[in-house]
């Protein structure tokens, strides 16, 4: 309950209005060049505006993936923000006005745990479900809810089924019914590899070639500071923590240009995917076990998994129910890249370069895993008239599936997508061949 209570002695009511067609409030601080290049720490947007479903087809099932929403750094990152802005406040002098309010500048952030703004995402994503999908609703068939146990998801879900509630009018109180221990099989976390290598590589290549100039320019303007290049992909992110716990334009987003935001988003990238998504061997594998569960939500059979699923939990029709038509997930930026990278989402036609841009890439942090991302994985009924050809002159009808990332439709081209992002539930679970069998080996791999 005390989260529950934090939610409103911190957000106006004005906040909290959300509606099927309108997006999560992001908190306009900043224009989108600047705000949207703050990687997985980037408040939600809707990528694209929310597409109805073609007029002959109809919702049945709706799958909710959503990331816990805007939090204090973490205990590692909180550090190294620390060290680097200590190298900073060092200077015997600041030159240029952007940086005096340094002088008496203290930190003052948390840890790991959920902000008032996280908590107002999660609580108005409720509210975006509810009237998005309540016709799939009933007392007798409520949203099942579970989450990760790291204390800012399990907020987020809590927070989640309040503003759902509240848009209902308190007529439908959805409730959290499990919580994944993490130091458990869990498919909302990415905990289950210890194999797995890391990003490290690739990130700290790219930091090297744009960090430098950014170091010696802050370095030039404060003399005595003894900043790295190394530092400033841990520096920039106190420009969005700052400014979505004080929820106000915070200073140090003064400090940088839309150049090096720019930069820094390509940073976090690169730490996705090579991190848990495609660039890192053992990434893709850590979201089979989800997939695999969701296909069993998909089909009403029961789940067949040999990865990171808890098969006590996902055996029980009490803790894994197979029966119902919303479901709603909460985790981490890491899980869901990974579950993205196994899907067969957002692909690249060739790995991430770490020396340079790539700026055709579809893989993009902020997009993909902002602070509350979702993905909803759509069941639809379709009858006969117009779904599409697939090249042999036959309307079909039937149950299909679509996907949407951050509202935004995807084609689906792995399973032969139509132009309205749909293809065959059949279609789909074919397509996820990787995840039916178990990773295809890679499971094992992260523990031999």
């Amino acid at each position: 309950m005390a989260s529950f209570v934090a939610i409103y002695a911190f957000i106006s009511m004005a906040f909290l209005v959300a509606y099927a067609s309108k997006s999560i409030s992001s908190g306009p601080f900043f224009p989108p060049a600047i705000q949207n290049s703050w990687a997985p720490y980037t408040p939600y947007f809707s990528v694209q505006p929310y597409a109805v479903p073609p007029s002959h087809c109809t919702i049945t099932q709706v799958n909710l993936l959503q990331r816990h929403g805007a939090r204090f750094p973490t205990s590692g990152a909180a550090t190294q923000i620390q060290a680097a802005l200590q190298k900073l406040q060092s200077a015997t002098e600041f030159m240029d006005p952007k940086l005096d309010f340094l002088r008496n500048f203290t930190y003052a952030l948390g840890i790991n745990h959920l902000i008032p703004f996280g908590a107002m995402q999660s609580d108005e994503a409720g509210r975006v479900a509810y009237n998005r999908y309540s016709f799939l609703v009933s007392r007798e068939n409520m949203p099942f809810v579970r989450a990760s146990s790291s204390s800012r998801v399990v907020d987020s879900a809590t927070n989640w089924t309040t503003g759902f509630s509240s848009a209902s009018n308190h007529v439908f109180n959805p409730f959290l019914s499990v919580v994944l221990q993490e130091s458990m099989n869990d498919t909302l976390d990415d905990s289950m590899c210890p194999n797995a290598g890391s990003s490290d590589a690739q990130t700290s290549t790219w930091t090297s070639i744009y960090g430098a100039p950014v170091a010696d320019r802050l370095n030039a303007q404060a003399p005595g500071a003894t900043l790295t290049a190394a530092d400033i992909s841990n520096f920039i992110p106190l420009c969005a923590f700052e400014t979505l716990v004080k929820e106000a334009p915070s200073p140090f987003c003064d400090l940088f240009t839309p150049e090096e935001f720019a930069q820094f988003e390509y940073f976090g990238d690169l730490d996705k995917f090579y991190g848990t998504g495609y660039g890192q061997p053992l990434g893709p594998v850590q979201g089979v076990g989800y997939i695999n569960e969701l296909l069993a939500r998909l089909t009403q059979t029961p789940v067949h998994d040999q990865t990171q699923t808890n098969k006590t939990l996902d055996s029980s029709p009490v803790t894994f129910p197979l029966n119902r038509t919303f479901y709603a997930d909460f985790s981490h930026d890491n899980q869901m890249a990974a579950i993205y990278a196994a899907m067969g989402l957002f692909k690249q036609p060739k790995p991430l370069d770490p020396t340079k841009i790539d700026t055709g890439r579809t893989w993009i942090a902020s997009s993909l895993t902002p602070f509350s991302a979702h993905m909803v994985v759509e069941r639809l009924s379709c009858q006969a008239s117009s779904v599409g050809f697939r090249g042999n002159g036959k309307k079909e009808r039937g149950t299909f599936v679509r996907i949407l990332v951050n509202d935004a439709l995807q084609p689906l081209e792995f399973c032969g997508g139509d132009e309205n992002g749909l293809c065959t539930l059949d279609a789909f679970v074919q397509s996820q061949a990787y995840a039916r069998n178990d990773g295809n080996g890679d499971f094992e791999k992260c523990f031999s």
